[in-house]
Parts: structure tokens; C-alpha cells; sequence
């Protein structure tokens, strides 16, 4: 769950895409002998848990490749900075849960990390418009969560195995867990919370119909205590400066601008055939760690097992588009979320934008865009400006200029998920029993949730054995 400046919550990798091609056994003599990298372990994808592996790696003594199909590590994590005034501005990943695992991690780069919301400072006034119209909705009045997360922190405290790294799904899964969760809701009457929850759940797409097990797992009792209590942030308001180290630190052990052709773990070690900007390249490893999300659509060319291409291809995703506008006519003190009356819990109907957020820089808002499936960038782009100039066509604000796209990011595939049918069958028991089968690890808020503290728990959990 990507969220706004005003409440995100940490997270993690994009995809490093796969180019389309059969999988067939690589030879290694088709390959010049200095463009054949000898590793420990190779690492696809360099998001949140691919860089987090290759650290730890690193740090037990082990040599690594990682391979990323953009030109810069970090996933989920955007960052721009103003030309001007030299202010970055983090649109993509704010906030961190308050973990040992995040402080520790932060304190080995030397980053120092306060306690926050990650909100601009001052005071703004919040409104709620409806976008479909572009009107001020100054009736709506958002419930106090309070009883509501009271009673629904009752209903957490079941199922304290969901609280732990990974998918540690009760057996057989409870009832409750596969309902609906706008059941669920209703069961325990959970209605004052959905509110907060939707605008935290930016990204899943139609909260109401997801299982419910999805939302235990995300939002959970350190969920909660963030929610009340505030989160860590990075103290000079740049995340990528993590990533940035980490790149550093790395070297010429991290293959950017690169994409994955095939890979072969029919023999003793894993072969990576990968297509980088100074020509093909093969990389021998004695583990493979899969950090990118595990859709069909991104393993092209690899040599998924049976087993393996049947459990991938269960997963459905939301779909989020993150970025940074100028010149949008709102007032550099007015922070927007959008609403829809006559809507169960007054929640927006998708596709649209969850909201407009209040930055650091003078006249740049962070925008969040969300729908149940992917759209092409220029129908979110003209989506966007579309709902934007509704509100100047109602006179909800004045000027007429247009949207100016300052930075923008699509972070599909979002929040990787499975029918209820599919988890009641045993379809994060089967998933969690693929680590370590064919020389291969496999990591990434798929096999945990959209967190970075928790996905650098659950991949500092494999670190054993693939350093093994």
C-alpha cells in the first residue's frame, strides 16, 4: 500500500521486467569468458527486499550480483528533488514501522530517522471532494476510528501468527478470514475504521470485496501503534539516500538498466542469462533470490517448475500511480481526499485519484491514483488533469492553468493477492513451501505484505539459507 505523504506506510519492490523468451537451457560456451560473473547468489530485482538481500549478503561474507531492470535501486521508493530550492520530496515510500529491523538497517548507512507522520509541517486545511463532480463535499465530517480499531485490535489479537514475517496462515484458515472484507466489517462493526483503512489500502483497489486475511496480515497491531503513535521517517526527508548507499556500497555487483533472458537450474548452480547495456552476460550462482513480484507477466524466460506457474498464476493486483503536480489552482495550505456520497462509507468508486497532498515545496502536490486493474500511464495521466479541472469547472477552485506533471511512477503490480477459494485450499502454505526447491529464494511484499520493516524481517529470515 503506497499512501500520501500524509500516510504511508513503507513499500517495496517494482518489478525488474522480463523480456519475452522461451526457456531454454543456457550454454555456457556461448558466452565470452568476461561476460561470465561467478556469484554466491544472484538477486533479481534491487526494490526494498533485493537490496535488503544483497546487504545482508554482503555483510555474511558472500558475493552477490543483483539484477534491475531500472536505472536506480529502490522499488517503491521515489524521490525528487527541487531544482530550486534543493528539497527532496518523497512521493513514493514516507514512513517506516517503528522496528528494531528499520532502525538497525537505517543506523548501518548512517541515516538518521525521527518519529513522525510524514505530513508537511504547519497548518492546513483538509477537504473532502467528490471527484466525479469536483465538489466540496462540506457536509462529509470522517468517523472517529477509535471503537472501531479498539474492536477490531480484538479480532487481530486471534490470529497471532499472521503478526510474524511471512504467511503463517492458520490451518485450516479460520471462516472469518475469508470473508469479504466489507462482511467482516459488518460482522464486527468495524464501520468507523474503514475510512482510515481505505486511504491506507491505496493501491488494493475495491477494499470491500478483498479477503479479510489481507487485511489482518497488512493491518496489523504495529500497524495500529503507528497509526497512533507515528512512524519513523527519514530525518532529512530523502529515502532514496538509502538506496543510494546501498548502490554505493554494492558497486559494479549491481547490474542496472538490465533484464533477465533466461535462467536455467537444471544442473549444480543457477545460470541468469541477462541483456545489459554493455551486452549479454551470464551469471553462474549457487542460489537464485527472486525478489520481483511473482506475476506470470514479469517470468517470462525462466524456468518455472509446474508447481511453481500454478501458484503464480492464482495472483491478482491492484494497481497504484504515485507522482508530483504543479499548477494545480489548490492552495499551498489545503490537503484533498476524495469522497463519494451515497457510497458505502462514503469511499470513492475507482478508477481515480485517492487524493491531493500537501509537500514541502510551495505549489507541489503529491497525487495517488488507484484502480482494481492496470491502466495505461496516459489514461491515469488525463484521468488526473480530468478530475482536476472538475473542480475548477464546479468553483471549487479558481485559477483555470493546467496540471503540470512534476514527477510521476506507476507502481503496478500492487498488492499481489488470492481468491479466498485459492487461500481456504492452502495457497500460502503451498507458496511458502517453494523456498529453498530449485536452488531458489523468493522474497518481496508477495510473500509478506507492503512493508519494508517487515519485508526486511522476512528476508532476513532466508539469509540462512542461501548463504548456506
Amino acid at each position: 500500500m503506497l499512501l500520501s505523504s500524509s500516510r504511508l506506510l513503507s513499500f517495496i519492490s517494482l518489478p525488474a521486467l522480463i523480456t519475452s523468451l522461451q526457456y531454454s537451457a543456457i550454454e555456457k560456451g556461448a558466452y565470452e569468458a568476461d561476460s561470465i560473473l561467478r556469484r554466491d547468489a544472484v538477486i533479481i530485482g534491487g526494490g526494498s527486499s533485493g537490496t535488503y538481500a544483497a546487504i545482508g549478503l554482503r555483510d555474511k561474507g558472500k558475493t552477490v550480483a543483483v539484477i534491475e531492470q531500472k536505472n536506480l535501486l529502490g522499488g517503491h521508493t521515489n524521490t525528487y528533488t527541487d531544482p530550486a530550492t534543493k528539497t527532496p520530496v518523497d512521493y513514493g515510500v514516507i514512513v517506516f514501522d517503528n522496528s528494531s529491523i528499520v532502525t538497525s538497517y537505517f543506523n548501518r548507512f548512517n541515516i538518521p530517522l525521527t518519529t513522525g507522520t510524514g505530513r508537511a509541517t504547519g497548518s492546513f486545511t483538509e477537504s473532502y471532494i467528490d471527484f466525479s463532480t469536483g465538489k466540496n463535499i462540506t457536509s462529509y465530517v470522517p468517523p472517529d476510528p477509535t471503537a472501531a480499531f479498539n474492536a477490531y485490535a480484538t479480532q487481530l489479537q486471534k490470529y497471532p501468527s499472521l503478526n510474524k514475517p511471512g504467511w503463517n496462515v492458520p490451518d485450516p484458515v479460520p471462516a472469518d478470514l475469508l470473508l469479504p472484507f466489507g462482511d467482516f466489517v459488518k460482522k464486527y462493526k468495524l464501520d468507523g475504521a474503514v475510512p482510515t483503512i481505505y486511504f491506507f489500502a491505496q493501491g488494493f483497489g475495491d477494499i470491500l470485496s478483498i479477503p479479510t486475511l489481507y487485511f489482518v496480515k497488512y493491518f496489523s497491531l504495529s500497524f495500529l501503534q503507528g497509526v497512533e503513535t507515528g512512524f519513523l521517517i527519514t530525518s532529512r526527508h530523502d529515502n532514496s539516500e538509502l538506496y543510494e548507499k546501498a548502490r554505493t556500497e554494492l558497486g559494479d555487483d549491481v547490474l542496472l538498466n538490465s533484464t533477465v533472458l533466461s535462467t536455467d537450474r537444471s544442473g549444480t548452480d543457477v545460470k541468469v542469462s541477462v541483456q545489459t547495456p554493455a551486452g549479454k552476460k551470464l551469471v553462474i550462482a549457487k542460489k537464485l533470490v527472486i525478489s520481483i513480484p511473482p506475476l506470470l507477466s514479469n517470468l517470462n524466460g525462466f524456468d518455472l517448475t509446474d508447481n511453481e506457474r500454478s501458484l503464480f498464476s492464482q495472483f491478482t493486483s491492484g494497481a497504484l500511480y504515485t507522482g508530483l503536480l504543479n499548477h494545480t489552482g489548490i492552495p499551498d495550505n489545503v490537503e484533498i481526499t476524495a469522497v463519494k456520497p451515497n457510497t458505502p462509507y462514503n469511499l470513492p468508486q475507482l478508477p481515480t485519484l485517492y487524493g491531493l497532498y500537501l509537500t514541502a515545496v510551495p505549489g507541489l502536490k503529491q497525487f495517488l491514483y488507484g484502480n482494481s486493474a492496470p491502466l495505461s500511464d496516459n489514461d491515469v495521466r488525463s484521468s488526473i488533469v480530468s478530475q482536476i479541472q472538475k473542480l475548477k469547472t464546479a468553483g471549487t477552485i479558481p485559477t483555470a492553468s493546467t496540471p503540470e506533471f512534476v514527477a510521476y511512477s506507476n507502481h503496478y503490480p500492487y498488492e499481489l493477492r488470492v481468491s479466498a477459494d485459492a487461500i481456504a485450499k492452502g495457497f500460502y502454505k503451498n507458496l511458502t513451501a517453494l523456498q529453498g526447491q530449485t536452488k531458489t529464494y523468493w522474497t518481496g511484499a508477495a510473500f509478506d505484505r507492503h512493508d519494508s520493516g517487515s519485508v526486511w524481517a522476512f528476508t532476513e529470515g532466508l539469509l540462512g539459507g542461501i548463504a548456506a
